[in-house]
Order: C-alpha cells, then sequence, then structure tokens
C-alpha cells in the first residue's frame, strides 16, 4: 500500500504512526501495555486503526516472547486476559469489541484441534494479519460504493425497493457523470482517512474514490474539536493527496451550508463512525450530532460509511451505547508545533498552551450518538444500506449471517 500508513507491520515488528507528531513519526509498538498506551492517548485513533493496532500488538507480543513451557490452556488464558485488557482501551469502538470475540473463538477452535500451544499462537497470529489485510479490501470497496450512491444522487435512474436495501455496480467500476451533472462538493468530520485505518479510509475514502474518479469539486472538513483530528489529520492527508479542500471551524458548518451549498453544489455531509446500532442510530465524533442536524435542515444528504464490522446487532440503539469521556485538558490545553517569528512552522519545537480558563468545569464526551432518523445512508463494504420509505434501516440483506444469529430479532424490531 503506497502513501500515508498508519501501520506498518511485519510479523514480530508493529509500527504505529504517531499521530500527534505527524508527519512521519513512528513508534514500535512490543506490548499489549504499549499498545494500549498507544491507544488510550489517542496516538492512534479511528475505530479500524484501535483495532488493528490492539490486536497485532499482541500478535507481535507472541512471536517475540519465550512460550516454550506454555500448555494450550495456559496460552489460551493468557491471550484471552490481555485481548480482555486491550478492550478497555477505547470502549465505544466495536470494531476492537468484534476483533477480540473473533480472535478468542479462533483461538478456542485451534485449542480444540491440537495439544500444542504454537497452534494457538500461530492460529491468533494469522487470525490478527488478516484483520489488517481484510481492512483496506474493505476500505476500497466503502470507496467506490460510496462514490456511486453519491453519484446517483446527482442523477436519480435508481429505484429503491421499500426495504431500502440495495448494492450499486460492483466495486470498482466507475460509471460516468451524466449529460449536465455537476461534479459535487461534501463535507466531512473527524478523521477517517488511511490515518484512521489500515489504508484508503471509510468516509475520507469515499471523498478519495470521488476525486479519483473525478466527480468532486471541492472537500470541506471541519476542524473538529476538542482533539482537532480534521485540522491536524484530515487536512494533512487531503494536502497530502492534493484533493481540493477547505478547513473550517466546527461551528462555520451551518454559515457554510446556508452560503454556499448552491455555488459549491454541497451534496453530503460524510461521516465515519464508531458504532452503528441494530436501528441505525450511529455514535461518531463528538459534532457529528450537530452536523445531522444542519444537514437534514439544509436538505443535504447525510452519510455514514462504516465497515460492517462497527455495525453492532446486539446494541438496539443509541441508548444503549457507552459513550466515553476525555480528560479535562484536552479542552483547555493544546499542543503543537511552534511557529517562529518568520511565521515558518518548526516542527522539532512543540509546546503545550492554555486556550481556556483553567479552572472551569468542563463536561467533554468523545462521542455523540446520530439518531437514525436524520441518516440517509449508510455505506458499507457490502453495498449501502439506505433509510426506507418508512424511515427504517434494515441490515439484514447485507450481514444475513450476523442477523440470523439473532432470532429474538423480529422483523417489527427493526427500527
Amino acid at each position: 500500500m503506497d502513501g500515508l500508513q498508519a501501520v506498518r507491520y511485519t510479523r514480530g515488528r508493529l509500527l504505529v504512526l504517531d499521530q500527534l507528531r505527524l508527519p512521519h513519526e513512528y513508534d514500535e509498538v512490543q506490548t499489549s501495555e504499549e499498545a494500549f498506551d498507544t491507544i488510550r492517548s489517542m496516538r492512534v485513533r479511528g475505530a479500524p486503526a484501535i483495532a488493528i493496532v490492539a490486536t497485532l500488538a499482541l500478535a507481535v507480543e507472541l512471536v517475540n516472547q519465550d512460550f516454550s513451557s506454555a500448555t494450550v490452556v495456559s496460552q489460551q488464558d493468557y491471550i484471552n486476559q490481555k485481548l480482555d485488557y486491550l478492550q478497555g482501551s477505547r470502549p465505544t469502538a466495536v470494531d476492537l469489541t468484534n476483533a477480540i470475540s473473533l480472535l478468542k473463538q479462533v483461538i478456542a477452535h485451534a485449542g480444540q484441534s491440537s495439544t500444542e500451544a504454537a497452534t494457538v499462537r500461530e492460529a491468533y497470529i494469522k487470525a490478527a494479519e488478516k484483520i489488517l489485510q481484510d481492512d483496506l479490501t474493505t476500505n476500497l470497496a466503502i470507496g467506490h460504493y460510496g462514490a456511486e450512491y453519491l453519484r446517483r444522487q446527482q442523477s436519480p435512474l435508481d429505484i429503491v425497493d421499500e426495504v431500502g436495501c440495495f448494492t450499486t455496480s460492483s466495486s470498482g467500476e466507475r460509471t460516468a457523470l451524466g449529460e449536465g451533472d455537476r461534479k459535487m462538493s461534501v463535507l466531512t468530520h473527524c478523521n477517517t482517512g488511511a490515518l484512521a485505518t489500515s489504508g484508503h479510509g471509510t468516509a475520507l475514502g469515499i471523498i478519495r474514490t470521488l476525486h479519483n474518479m473525478d466527480y468532486l469539486e471541492h472537500a470541506f472538513c471541519t476542524e473538529t474539536r476538542p482533539y482537532n483530528q480534521g485540522s491536524r489529520l484530515t487536512a494533512f492527508e487531503l494536502v497530502y493527496e492534493n484533493i481540493p479542500a477547505t478547513l473550517i471551524t466546527d461551528s462555520m458548518a451551518g454559515a457554510l451550508f446556508a452560503q454556499r451549498k448552491e455555488e459549491k453544489n454541497i451534496s453530503a455531509v460524510i461521516v465515519g463512525a464508531d458504532r452503528v446500532a441494530r436501528n441505525g442510530d450511529t455514535a461518531n465524533k463528538i459534532g457529528t450530532y450537530g452536523l445531522a442536524v444542519l444537514a437534514n435542515y439544509h436538505g443535504i444528504k447525510f452519510i455514514v460509511a462504516a465497515p460492517t464490522t462497527s455495525i453492532d446487532l446486539e446494541t438496539a440503539s443509541g441508548e444503549d451505547i457507552q459513550i466515553e469521556f476525555r480528560a479535562r485538558h484536552e479542552l483547555t490545553q493544546i499542543s503543537g508545533a511552534v511557529v517562529e517569528a518568520d511565521g515558518m512552522v518548526n516542527t522539532s519545537k512543540k509546546a503545550r498552551v492554555a486556550i481556556a480558563e483553567q479552572r472551569i468545569d468542563v463536561w467533554n464526551p468523545a462521542f455523540d450518538v446520530t439518531p437514525y432518523r436524520l441518516i440517509d445512508a449508510i455505506i458499507t463494504e457490502k453495498g449501502e444500506v439506505v433509510r426506507s420509505k418508512t424511515g427504517t434501516f434494515d441490515f439484514e440483506a447485507i450481514m444475513p449471517e450476523r442477523w440470523a444469529a439473532q432470532p429474538e430479532k423480529k422483523a417489527h424490531e427493526r427500527i
């Protein structure tokens, strides 16, 4: 994979791009404890990347440490305990939960078929490596499905059935803009690109694909307070990729839609997801909910880009999603490279400054939940799920096996 990479991995070695020290400063992660600290301190973030770093760190540990005296049972216990520990690093992101569940099943099966602890380790390592490999394929598919969905909104010729779930042209197939169709502009929030995944990205991946297919006029990105993932990371990626883009503060979105929607053909807000509940409610970076309200008011499509691993069928609605709260200083202080007297940015010098009254009380949720009624479509690697005529989402068609595994979910509950 060329270009930006949040993670560089070879068996026995994991390098993670420190997203607090961009552009190209990698840290080696050798243990589960180092992975936990890297995730918790947000040196790596983004639901897919969190899952990848956590699971691969344990794989590196299993390669490099001495387990010669381990039995199958003791090896399984060791892995399970480490996975339980890693799950606490970012509880809202469901990709990590799903990856841990999968890996526990893998080592349980390996232990049933072998009496060698080495077999359990190898099974875990291969499964963790496959999570990394599959993520890039997934992101490329999301990019193409999302680009095609948005193109059709410019020239809507497709008929959506009553359920509202269908798949577009095969991922990777390009359909030209129709005669008279305009290129579109979009707005995105937080960072959902190569720095949040194994490569390409989810919401930002759709923007990359729109640009590559010559569908995109302009991308707008919010700074994404309080941690500034948009201004620090998304802006960096857009400039790196030479995608025409403009940075705005979070509070400018409404004015942007009101004043420049027609001029720039602002057609969609595209965001990622840390967890999508069964009814379509979506937990994502704080500020997403407000953008959905604004998009709805201004008649702009609101699109969630998420792999099926981010869809949590066991969580009925957003009310059941655990929201992480962050430290007060993330809102009252900020760190960055020093700007010298001549205006040049000195990335070798960092400073931390106060940007608020330090004695003020702070409420700092990391995520909010956007109600499904404000979401027009959820784009996955299996295709899009659009809100039906009755205003609901149905994931059964794109996730039949996982849906069937939950027999208690009746048709009338698909809300």
